[in-house]
């Protein structure tokens, strides 16, 4: 009888020492926990960091490269077929001809001031040599050279008995009454475009001085299909 009363308040501490431990053990967590948390913060705010130093030097990089070392450029119109068609994206190098100047069979890019606009063209004629056009025949310093990039063009149209460069007088020839001097200007180059019979070209608008030249075409980027580096 006496022994009941005294076993009620054992129980009663033990049952109350358990929820004490408990308590303690999730205080004694608690701070651990907001560790953990810091530190993964922390973690998430350095990569976040580093992304953005990562994608602004990415940025600075398509600037540079994009305004300074290359350019996209759309073909436009027919003058170049047939080794550029109409609407070809190209990627024109910009830094090439601050190295050195161009050379016989390169494909430039350069601007037209008097009509607004860019032009692709072939670069035939050097500073002091002498140029003559007859026909589908390309005179440099009285010898004629030899066109590998129009080869096939030339001969089909000869098979059919037909000049590939037709005979439009002034406008085929050079020199002609527009521009009767043969000798190109040191400072600039004579350009003609692919597409004798149909290209706007320094038989027409005479010679293009070299700061006006945007850079050297050298890759074909679409359509897909078409993807290939430029041969000169």
């Amino acid at each position: 009888m006496d022994q009941r009363p005294n076993n009620l308040p054992n129980e009663s501490a033990e049952l109350g020492t358990k929820p004490d431990s408990a308590e303690e053990t999730i205080r004694d967590q608690q701070p651990e926990t907001r560790r953990v948390n810091k530190r993964g913060n922390s973690k998430a705010g350095n990569e976040l960091t580093e992304w953005i130093k990562a994608l602004a030097i990415a940025g600075i990089l398509v600037f540079v490269i994009r305004w300074f070392l290359v350019s996209p450029f759309i073909v436009d119109g027919e003058s170049m077929e047939p080794n550029f068609w109409n609407r070809e994206r190209i990627i024109v190098n910009k830094i090439l001809y601050d190295v050195r100047e161009p050379k016989r069979g390169e494909i430039i890019v350069f601007h037209v001031p008097d009509q607004g606009r860019d032009f692709i063209k072939r670069v035939i004629g050097l500073p002091g040599e002498t140029v003559k056009v007859e026909g589908d025949n390309v005179y440099i310093n009285g010898k004629q050279i030899e066109e590998t990039y129009l080869k096939e063009a030339y001969e089909k149209a000869h098979a059919a008995g037909e000049l590939y460069n037709k005979d439009d007088g002034d406008r085929s020839n050079f020199p002609n009454s527009s521009y009767p001097d043969d000798v190109v200007p040191e400072g600039m180059v004579f350009v003609m475009g692919d597409n004798r019979s149909n290209s706007e070209d320094s038989r027409r608008i005479g010679y293009i001085p070299m700061d006006r030249i945007v850079g050297r075409a050298d890759l074909i980027f679409w359509p897909i299909k078409d993807f290939s580096l430029v041969n000169h």
